[in-house]
């Protein structure tokens, strides 16, 4: 997932160089003070990383997509700015072949802004279905068939499992986003640490489903 997030950032540093020297021509081109020509290009890059980074942090912590939307349309919208600054000035001049080869880096950027933070979210539920050390299993009590949690026990039996696997759906068809630990732990008033299992055991399943 690390690698992933790298990838992307080198992306958006190679766009920014790749479009720095367009969007400066095209400043001067429409007469804009040479001291401020060489600002655009970093606004809207840094505006992209921000963006980036933020939409990555809420992605990985299972913010809700109402949340996350607005920042993945002005990411889009971002984009879409860099890509028209970049072709504006070979196609002022009738270069349409300079244009589609600058289009390339911004193209890439546009992919990633849509794809990434989904991508993100999938590699961290793989990898945190990936690092749990216990799966579902009966919970054992006393000899009379009652069981009794102890602190820090996560285990599960497969009633709560189906039941955190209904809740999960049920938040999915509302948000658009799978159930985060806490909400899951409210829904079903079990403790946090429980909750986190149920979470990495359902989201394998799907990973694993899908």
């Amino acid at each position: 997932m690390s690698a992933v997030t790298l990838i992307v950032g080198i992306i958006v540093g190679l766009t920014f160089l790749f479009g720095f020297g367009n969007v400066f021509t095209l400043a001067l081109r429409l007469g804009v003070p040479v001291w401020v020509a060489p600002l655009v290009a970093p606004a809207v890059d840094l505006s992209v990383v921000g963006l980036l980074i933020a939409i990555r942090y809420l992605s990985l912590r299972g913010a809700p997509d109402v949340v996350i939307r607005p920042a993945r349309r002005l990411l889009l919208a971002s984009s879409v700015v860099t890509l028209a600054l970049n072709v504006a000035e070979p196609l002022i001049v009738g270069e349409v072949g300079k244009a589609l080869f600058d289009a390339v880096g911004p193209l890439l950027l546009i992919g990633w802004a849509e794809v990434g933070p989904v991508l993100l979210q999938a590699l961290a539920d793989v990898q945190a279905a990936g690092g749990s050390t216990r799966m579902a299993q009966p919970h054992t009590g006393d000899s009379d068939g009652t069981s009794a949690e102890e602190p820090g026990d996560a285990s599960v039996d497969d009633e709560l499992l189906e039941r955190a696997r209904q809740e999960d759906q049920r938040h999915r068809e509302r948000h658009q986003r799978p159930v985060s630990a806490e909400n899951l732990r409210k829904a079903l008033g079990v403790g946090a640490e429980r909750s986190r299992t149920l979470v990495r055991l359902v989201r394998a399943e799907r990973s694993i489903s899908a």
